[in-house]
């Protein structure tokens, strides 16, 4: 059966090459192409695509901003030159199911990273395996580490999202809040973690755990 994907990613060089490799395989077959978030959500939920391959820098609405959301209507698979912990973290955590940095892989590897993801499974480039392995090894400690602050569930998620670059209305979007009551929690949070800024809070959120 063929796999079916969308091309998401604000580059349209990029967007040609990928369509251009996948529909000559045979195995898949590019049903969309968009060039930001916005459009990467109609589009899936037009076609409902396999796999979306999803870059993390676009305009409008970013990878990070909508993964979760694109999540639920196909298999996400991250493809972007970014390589940092945090973005790759994020990204996982959204919801994707692998993630491949430009460069760091091959169009046989891609074509063999698509079928996984469409087949339930998940693919990491090695960068991307490395920070998954660390953030396991340090999720144990980290948690009981951010107990000691008694954060509420919801506080938790607004101040995850916060670290990971989102912004006020952003955040509102994600969680389905108001944008007031995003800033009644950050007051909250700010209050527990004993700090009186945005940075301050994602640092002191990061560790160390003293209390």
């Amino acid at each position: 059966m063929t796999v079916t994907v969308l091309v998401v990613d604000d580059n349209p060089v990029v967007r040609e090459a990928l369509r251009g490799f996948l529909d000559a395989d045979g195995a898949t077959r590019v049903v969309g192409e968009a060039g930001n978030g916005q459009e990467a959500l109609a589009l899936a939920l037009r076609h409902r695509p396999d796999v979306t391959l999803l870059d993390h820098r676009m305009p409008i609405a970013d990878g990070l901003s909508i993964v979760t959301e694109l999540a639920r209507l196909t298999a996400v698979l991250t493809l972007t030159s970014d390589a940092s912990p945090a973005v790759i973290g994020s990204m996982l955590r959204g919801g994707a199911r692998g993630y491949l940095v430009h460069g760091q892989f091959d169009p046989p590897e891609l074509l063999r990273a698509v079928l996984a993801v469409a087949g339930g499974q998940g693919w990491l480039s090695p960068v991307a395996a490395s920070v998954a392995t660390s953030a396991l090894r340090s999720q144990g400690d980290a948690e009981r580490g951010r107990a000691a602050f008694g954060l509420t569930d919801r506080e938790r998620d607004v101040l995850d999202l916060l670290s990971a670059g989102l912004s006020n209305a952003a955040i509102a979007g994600r969680l389905r809040l108001t944008e007031k009551t995003v800033k009644n929690h950050l007051y909250n949070i700010f209050t527990k973690l004993r700090v009186s800024s945005r940075t301050e809070a994602v640092v002191r959120w990061a560790g160390p755990f003293d209390s």
